[in-house]
């Protein structure tokens, strides 16, 4: 079956209950409008700007690895700069401390007290610049931040602000100064990918263009905190059939028992997973998610989170970074997984 009948045939079967339709036309413009907005200065890199709009969308939060130079930090702030709110920058060091990033409490002689003074985490929009330079101990200062949307200090849970979301950038685990990410780092982003070389034609022009100014520092916003807010809702709207979860179930259980992992994915990545596919839904103006959704997600949702047995890394000239491998092994396991047809 080609993918048009397949198209129509979920058209028919699975598509969603009607529901208000401005409110998701209404959506769609808008993510269309944020995608241009980026697209304005991230050039030649559809692909990349389409997952971390549907990382953000969907609620979580998108890893961005490559070598320095490559673009990562101006997607970053490509994707910061449209949306409004407050934006905050935090450049990973080995010398950085976890109360540089949730800040901690200080005395005020005035008052006669300890009081609380908020960090740059208590933002809308954090860019967590080269995350892989920061030890162990700095890194874990994000790991509630980034499940809760909390932080704790002295033993007081603060609210961080709606929306909140994270935007990380690292760097190859090869290179000289970096620590790699635990398991339970990578597992609190929804989506990491990679961007990879431009063709000659686009680095032309984004040399041509940078020679002049930085033009990401001219990005205007186009989104504000509350549509942001408003469009992870309605996201949360956009319709999965049984078939479409069945499939998804299907590709987790082919993780957990392929040769090359020691673990597979769990079910708060499945549930990730099936975020990512509303959030792409709905950039693609459908109200219900496609099968083909599922497949085209898979690898950069479920890749960063699997856990390789020994040896599998280097075996394929992977560099100790078991990122790229593990969406190597999704796309196996894609590929032994039928397609549903019908709902």
């Amino acid at each position: 079956m080609t993918g048009q009948m397949l198209s129509e045939a979920w058209v028919a079967d699975n598509a969603a209950p009607a529901s208000d339709a401005t409110s998701r036309v209404d959506a769609v413009a808008l993510g269309a409008r944020l995608m241009a907005n980026v697209e304005q200065v991230v050039h030649g890199r559809r692909a990349a700007v389409e997952l971390v709009v549907a990382g953000l969308l969907s609620g979580g939060h998108v890893l961005v690895q490559d070598v320095p130079g490559s673009g990562k930090t101006t997607l970053a702030r490509a994707v910061a700069r449209s949306i409004g709110g407050d934006f905050r920058r935090i450049q990973g060091t080995a010398d950085l401390l976890p109360g540089d990033i949730t800040g901690s409490s200080m005395w005020d002689p005035a008052r006669h007290e300890f009081i609380f003074v908020p960090g740059p985490v208590f933002t809308n929009v954090l860019l967590m610049d080269e995350l892989n330079r920061a030890t162990p101990r700095a890194q874990s200062a994000l790991l509630e931040a980034m499940d809760e949307a909390t932080v704790t200090v002295d033993g007081i849970r603060h609210l961080l602000p709606e929306p909140f979301f994270v935007m990380a950038t690292q760097n190859p685990t090869d290179q000289y100064g970096t620590f790699p990410l635990p398991e339970g780092q990578l597992d609190r982003f929804a989506v990491a990918l990679t961007l990879g070389p431009n063709d000659i034609a686009t680095e032309r022009q984004v040399m041509r263009e940078q020679l002049l100014r930085a033009t990401v520092d001219e990005l205007q916003p186009v989104l504000a905190p509350e549509e942001l807010r408003w469009m992870q809702l309605e996201v949360r709207r956009t319709h999965v059939a049984d078939a479409v979860l069945d499939f998804s179930l299907q590709v987790l259980g082919g993780t957990r028992t392929h040769k090359h992992l020691r673990v597979g994915a769990s079910s708060r990545a499945g549930l990730s997973l099936i975020r990512c596919a509303q959030a792409h839904a709905l950039l693609s103006g459908r109200d219900y998610v496609l099968p083909d959704d599922i497949k085209l997600l898979a690898p950069n949702v479920l890749g960063h989170r699997l856990v390789l047995a020994d040896g599998v890394a280097s075996q394929h000239g992977n560099h100790g970074s078991g990122v790229g491998v593990g969406a190597d092994v999704v796309a196996q396991v894609l590929a032994s997984v039928p397609v549903p047809l019908r709902g």
